[in-house]
Order: C-alpha cells, then sequence, then structure tokens
C-alpha cells in the first residue's frame, strides 16, 4: 500500500503530538494504513515505529499504539526495517510503550535488533526499566553479560559455564558496572575480570560505566534542557 506523502505526514504529525482524535479520524479515512508502510521520506517504518522513535515519550504513546493495533497494527512490524518496534521501545527505555506493545502480543525475544533481542538492546543502551519489564514478562537471557547488568547471579554463573574466555568474564564485569550489580562485578572480578577492561563499543572503563547516565536519565537531561532549564551545578 503505498500513502501519499502528505497522508504519511499527517500520521506521523498526529502521532508526534499525541492527537488521538485526528490520528483516529485518518485511520478511518485511509483503511489498512495501521499495516502499511509510510514510505517517501518516512522510508519502511510502519506507523507503531514513528510512535516507538527516538527520542520516544511522545504524548498518549500508550493509547496511539492501542489504537494502532485495534486498526490492524502488527505489533511484530518490521518488513523493510530490521528492528520490530518493541526494539525500538527498549532502545529509548520508553517503557509504557514498550508495555503496551508486549500487552497487544509484541515478541519480547525478537531478534535482529541493533544489539540483539529487545533485552539486548535495552541492557546494552542501558535503559532499565524497560530491561526488567522485558525479564518480568518472560524474555530469555542469554549471554553472560546481560546477566551481569541485571544481576542474575545465578544465571550469570550457569552462562559462563567453567571455562570462560577472560574477555567474556570481563566484558560481564563491565556491564555489571554500567547496571550498578556490585555483587556481580566482585564475582566476576574473582573470576579474573580486567578492572580496567574497555569493550570495543565504548570509550568508558567499568568506572566509567557505573558513572554514566542511564539512557532514560540523558534523554530526561536533553529534554529539560531543550526547555530552558538550569541547574545551580557549574558546567563541566
Amino acid at each position: 500500500m503505498e500513502l501519499p506523502g502528505e497522508v504519511a505526514d499527517a500520521l506521523v504529525a498526529a502521532i508526534h503530538l499525541g492527537d488521538v482524535d485526528t490520528l483516529t479520524s485518518l485511520l478511518r479515512e485511509h483503511p489498512g494504513v495501521a499495516s502499511a508502510e509510510l514510505g517517501g521520506r518516512h522510508g519502511t517504518r510502519s506507523l507503531l515505529h514513528v510512535v516507538t522513535d527516538w527520542p520516544g515519550y511522545w504524548p498518549q504513546g500508550p493509547a496511539v499504539v492501542r489504537l494502532l493495533v485495534e486498526a490492524g497494527a502488527d505489533p511484530d512490524a518490521h518488513k523493510g526495517e530490521d528492528e520490530t518496534p518493541l526494539h525500538w521501545a527498549a532502545s529509548s527505555d520508553d517503557v509504557h510503550v514498550a508495555a503496551a506493545l508486549i500487552d497487544a502480543g509484541a515478541d519480547v525475544d525478537a531478534p535482529n535488533g541493533s544489539i540483539g533481542t529487545p533485552l539486548g538492546n535495552a541492557v546494552g543502551y542501558g535503559c532499565w526499566d524497560v530491561a526488567r519489564l522485558l525479564l518480568a514478562r518472560g524474555a530469555q537471557v542469554t549471554t553472560p553479560w546481560e546477566a551481569a547488568a541485571l544481576g542474575l547471579l545465578d544465571e550469570l554463573d550457569e552462562l559462563l559455564g567453567t571455562d570462560p574466555s577472560p574477555e567474556t568474564v570481563s566484558q560481564a564485569f563491565w556491564h555489571a558496572c554500567s547496571g550498578g550489580q556490585r555483587r556481580a562485578a566482585q564475582y566476576l572480578l574473582g573470576r579474573g575480570a580486567d578492572l580496567g577492561f574497555v569493550p570495543e563499543y565504548s570509550h568508558d572503563t567499568p568506572l566509567d560505566a557505573v558513572r554514566s547516565l542511564s539512557t532514560q536519565r540523558t534523554n530526561l537531561v536533553e529534554w529539560l534542557q531543550i526547555l530552558g532549564a538550569t541547574s545551580t551545578e557549574p558546567e563541566d
């Protein structure tokens, strides 16, 4: 289904404004649009990708998800996109939208995200609220670094096995620090983790990772700054 550019633009604008009434009208006027690729400058994304697009937290996001699903949107839609809408919600820590997608039937273990599953995306990008939600909704923990970041000590021990590589142990240690999981970090240090390990996808040491803000907090800081909020603390 090829959408006229002005229709796609109107749909995107309604979603980003949280204008449920306009969105409802557009869905009625254009049957089938809820499951279509937008096309044009919006590329292959679906409307559910729009409501989960970075930076997330669009007004009325959960209500929009429910409306789109009721209109026929597939919560696991990806088509031209490798990632599902749940991957995108996980990557911004938009926990309320993620919950709405899961309630609608989204696959919590969908593959092919930028890091892996939605849980992999959530943990990898420091999106702890969605990570805990996914875990509570049955997402599978399949790597030592995921288990370490979430403080799952039994799973961590099992996933490491008896003879893990030094890099595997150190990577898990880094993520334990990123997730603020001291017991996991202590356990991994006892198994030979490198205290100064820097993974290839970061410039941070484990100590830097502990000190860094989560994705949700970084997002909130940037939003407040856009609004003109100031701090009593001097800038670095």
